[in-house]
Formats: C-alpha cells, sequence, structure tokens
C-alpha cells in the first residue's frame, strides 16, 4: 500500500484528538510530525515522528500531506503556502473567512494538480448517519421541515485566546455553524435563501455566541441553531416530513472517547449508547409505527480513507473544496442577514 507521509501544523486538540489517531490508524498513511511552537508534546505520543520549529520545515520536509489545523484566521494563509509548495492540504472547518479566500484556494488547488480536502469530519458522526438514513429510506416521506442543534451549556469563555478575540475566524458562526451547515448542504443542497439571528449572550463576550439560521428552499424550511446556555438540550435533529418524524439525540461518541485517549478501531469504534437511539413516528407500509432506531456507528476513519482515495486513486475528496466554499457563502449570507435584518438570496 502506498504511504502518504503527512504532517500537522500544530498538535493541540485538533492534532491529537482528530487527526493523529486516524492518520496512524490507516495504514495508508505515515505521520511524519507536526510544527510545535512553544510546547513540545507530539513525541511523548508518538516518539519516532518529528517536531518542527517552523512552518517552513514542515513544507521542506518530506511530507506531501499538509492538515491545516491551526486557528481558522490563518488557514488561508497558511493552505496557500502548501498548496504553492506543491503538497496536498487537508483543512480544518471553518475552511477560510470568507468566500474569496476559498475561491482562491480552490483556484489554486486545480491548477497545481493538488487535492484540497476540508475536514468536515461531522458528517461521519452516528447520529448524523442515522439521519441520512432515515433520508435516504424516504422513511419521513418528503420532508417539509429539519432542525439541526449544536446546543452545549458553557457561559465560560474560551481560554484559547484566539477563540475569544474579535478576527476574522472567531465566534460560534464559524466554529460549530459550520458542521450543522455542511450537515444542511449534504442533505438538503444549497438553499435560495438565508435568513439568521446572531447574537452575544455570555458576559464579557465580545464574539457571537449563539446562532438561529433559517435555510429557505423552496419545499422546505431548515433551521441550523447553536448556542451555549442549553442546559437541558435540545433533540439534535429533528425532521418532519409528510408522511412522518424523527427525532435525534446527539449521542457521538466519538469525540468523548478520543479526548480519554481510548485508540480508534474498525469495528467496535463510534457505537453509541442505545438510549441515545433516535424515535421513529411515520408511517411505512400502510401502518402507522412508532419505534426507537438503530443507531448506524460512525467512524472518522471513514473521512480519512476517502482523502487516502482521493490522493492515490484521483477520486474526489471526501469534503471538496468546493463544498467548504459553499459553507462559506452561507456563513457569509447569515452575516449579512444578520446586518441588514432581512432575507439573503442565495445566487
Amino acid at each position: 500500500m502506498q504511504k502518504i507521509k503527512t504532517a500537522l501544523l500544530s498538535y493541540g486538540m485538533s492534532g491529537k484528538v482528530f487527526h493523529a489517531p486516524f492518520l496512524t490508524l490507516h495504514s495508508g498513511f505515515e505521520l511524519v510530525g507536526s510544527w510545535e511552537r512553544s510546547k513540545k508534546l507530539i513525541q511523548e505520543d508518538y516518539p519516532s515522528v518529528t517536531s518542527y520549529p517552523s512552518l517552513e520545515a514542515v513544507l521542506e520536509s518530506d511530507a506531501t500531506l499538509i492538515v491545516v489545523n491551526t486557528p481558522v484566521g490563518t488557514h488561508f494563509e497558511y493552505a496557500k503556502q502548501v498548496l504553492l509548495a506543491g503538497k496536498h492540504a487537508l483543512v480544518e472547518k471553518a475552511f477560510t473567512t470568507t468566500v474569496a479566500e476559498a475561491k482562491e484556494l480552490t483556484d489554486l488547488a486545480k491548477a497545481k494538480g493538488l487535492k484540497l480536502a476540508v475536514f468536515q469530519n461531522r458528517r461521519w458522526d452516528s447520529d448524523f448517519k442515522t439521519v441520512q438514513k432515515i433520508i435516504d429510506d424516504n422513511a419521513l416521506g418528503e420532508i417539509v421541515e429539519a432542525e439541526f442543534h449544536f446546543d452545549r451549556y458553557n457561559p465560560v469563555l474560551s481560554p484559547k485566546i484566539h477563540k475569544e478575540t474579535a478576527n476574522g475566524g472567531a465566534g460560534i458562526l464559524k466554529d460549530l455553524g459550520p458542521h450543522l451547515i455542511d450537515q444542511a448542504l449534504y442533505l438538503f443542497g444549497m438553499p435560495k435563501g438565508v435568513f439568521a439571528d446572531i447574537r452575544i449572550t455570555r458576559e464579557q463576550s465580545i464574539v457571537d455566541d449563539y446562532i438561529d439560521i433559517l435555510l429557505y428552499y423552496s419545499d422546505k424550511r431548515v433551521r441550523l441553531k447553536a448556542g451555549f446556555f442549553v442546559r437541558e438540550p435540545n433533540p439534535a435533529f429533528v425532521l418532519h416530513g409528510k408522511k412522518g418524524s424523527f427525532l435525534k439525540p446527539r449521542g457521538d461518541v466519538q469525540e468523548d472517547e478520543l479526548k480519554l485517549v481510548k485508540k480508534p478501531n474498525l469495528t467496535t469504534w463510534g457505537t453509541e449508547p442505545k438510549d441515545k437511539e433516535g424515535l421513529l413516528h411515520t408511517e411505512l407500509n400502510g401502518e402507522i409505527v412508532r419505534e426507537k432506531i438503530p443507531t448506524l456507528q460512525g467512524n472518522y476513519y471513514d473521512y480519512f480513507d476517502g482523502v487516502y482515495q482521493s490522493i492515490t486513486q484521483n477520486q474526489p475528496e471526501p469534503v471538496t473544496a468546493q463544498e467548504g466554499a459553499n459553507v462559506m457563502q452561507i456563513i457569509e449570507a447569515a452575516i449579512q442577514s444578520n446586518t441588514e435584518q432581512k432575507v439573503i438570496t442565495i445566487s
């Protein structure tokens, strides 16, 4: 199997939790190291890899794939340098801070014949995969309304300075928002219009921490919500169709288990507890049913396998740069809508 030598641009939470475990699990990747600025931690977990002192050192290394997992405001600059160095790029969400930046990176990767993938890992969450199957199976009939939540109760400001200072990548809209937006676009495509309410609710916060985004489609409405004052969570996914409804709590266990330094595998990984099953109330084969639905397994390994196939077999990236740009288009429309207090048409 061809090995893809891969380097990270940081070894904080995202590098340690979301990337390194799967890059080392997949036999097609070889983790060669990470750029580390102050703390030198990667060799404690992976003694044979390199701790690079600078971005230049990473770009001069033999890595052919670079994971841009730095703060959002740096994504465009770093991803552009990666591509100009002739290396494939995997960029964390939010892809960029503007649509223009996303388009420039997309065009650059295409011109240089390089792969550019966006890390929208939540498509491979167990709860979302189950929702997708319900829709694919037409269990609800034509969807008329959907509501997705990414709720937390966390009134305390983040200790990470870049998350709480006014910059192009800060705020919940570009943190949790891309997860919700990408999932909605993946299921339903681009909407015709966007209306958004973006607020600051935490004391002393100077960045947005509440979003309520309404996506307008010709035949449905899709509402996306996230905030930090939800002590009793709503269902993460609520779908209503012309035959029935499906309600699913957020139940994916991958992030929590990765934070506990549990190692992913290809068999039991991503298995939700049974009490997180979704409720289906619909009409099937002429009969009304109201029952719990077994949850599919989630596994971020499948995302990384998609990246591997895209590079080695010239397949499309598992989440393309164009899809990343589409998310940015919705984010920009949401900002404009909140400012102008009106529906913004998506062309």
